[in-house]
């Protein structure tokens, strides 16, 4: 579990001071800042994950470009927001050894026609693998991780399509042996990996949306001609919508798909992604998930949202009737900390079955 909160930091110095009061509304309030002094967004890190431990991190977030310029123009092909440019800076360190450094940036020309999203990133992880044996097995993944995406809006429409270049050079060790479900282990293993990605995004807002959709279709083809060590391929559907039920009550709905083939990294395999459910520890050929989130916004800057989720991991184990159900259930609040950029912070709390886990968000918790 990863906690992240945010507290103002100046890039510059001998700036006129930034305004941290909304005008419109008299509320705290980090656009100025973050928009027209050049300012970064710190994010302290706390973890709490039982994958990795108890630790810290920070991360640094850089805004600029286009940011709450509605169109005119109320017709579907319009889009009513062009998301800002975003770079981020960040490391984390937990008490079981496991550390992370990466560096992002995404960034849209000629009014959001083009998205380019670039990522490098290094780990040193400490985390347990489950497998046929439903026992965790304790292991170290060390590698460096590089990240290309470019996609382009198709016509005037809401739909986006382009590729994405994944390139990992990993090494990875048992602390007791092999698993016996894993004959052959490879501890040097690198993956490289074209897919063709398609998305839809029709949000009001990528960082916490009040109306609209986004959904993502990809077909990953990783392949030893496009650097890797194994052949395998994974197909993945994402989605999320937002529906206005009422001017302060937003329903949320989520589904997520991913589907492997071939000889595919045992940690690459897809996993149940919930709130309150340790990432990887349902994890197999094939993962499924599902889940909805009721949003009340009580004022234009505070909500309180409501969630319960469920999913299965299943294909080499278990076939999906016999996989085991896995459910969340959880509860949470946001305030909204940068109106002109739609971001808000606040906290998640959620349940799984031997498992509590709270959260500290950016944003919406579905990315």
């Amino acid at each position: 579990m990863v906690i992240v909160a945010a507290i103002p930091f100046d890039a510059r110095a001998g700036d006129q001071s930034p305004r941290f009061v909304d005008p419109e509304d008299g509320a705290l309030d980090m656009s100025d800042f973050l928009l027209k002094h050049k300012g970064a967004l710190p994010v302290p890190i706390v973890i709490t994950e039982p994958a990795i431990g108890y630790g810290l991190g920070l991360g640094l977030l850089f805004f600029s470009g286009p940011v709450g310029e509605r169109k005119d123009a109320t017709d579907d092909s319009s889009f009513s927001r062009a998301p800002p440019n975003v770079t981020a800076l960040g490391g984390l360190y937990t008490n079981n050894g496991t550390w992370a450094a990466a560096a992002a940036h995404f960034h849209t020309w000629d009014n959001d026609r083009y998205r380019y999203l670039g990522a490098l990133a290094k780990v040193d992880a400490h985390l347990n693998y489950f497998g046929a044996s439903n026992a965790p097995r304790a292991y170290t993944l060390q590698g460096a991780a590089v990240l290309q995406q470019l996609l382009m809006r198709l016509g005037d429409s809401r739909w986006y399509a382009g590729l994405r270049y994944l390139f990992f050079d990993s090494s990875s060790s048992f602390a007791s042996g092999v698993p016996g479900d894993l004959p052959g282990l490879q501890k040097d293993l690198r993956i490289g990996s074209v897919s063709v990605v398609v998305d839809y995004d029709s949000r009001d807002n990528i960082f916490f949306p009040a109306a609209g959709s986004f959904a993502e279709l990809e077909a990953q083809l990783s392949r030893t001609a496009f650097g890797g060590t194994q052949d395998y391929d994974v197909y993945a559907a994402r989605g999320y919508t937002w529906l206005p039920l009422t001017r302060a009550l937003i329903l949320g709905l989520r589904v997520d798909g991913k589907f492997s083939s071939g000889d595919i990294p045992f940690f690459a395999q897809p996993y149940v992604e919930l709130r309150g459910v340790q990432k990887g520890r349902y994890q197999d050929r094939n993962a499924v998930a599902a889940e909805i989130e009721l949003r009340w916004d009580l004022t234009p800057r505070w909500s309180l949202l409501g969630f319960t989720g469920a999913g299965k991991a299943y294909g080499r184990w278990h076939s999906f009737a016999d996989a085991p159900n896995v459910q969340s259930v959880g509860a949470g609040f946001r305030y909204l900390i940068a109106r002109a950029l739609g971001v808000s912070i606040g906290l998640d709390v959620a349940h799984s079955r031997d498992q509590n886990a709270f959260y500290i968000q950016v944003g919406s918790a579905w990315r």
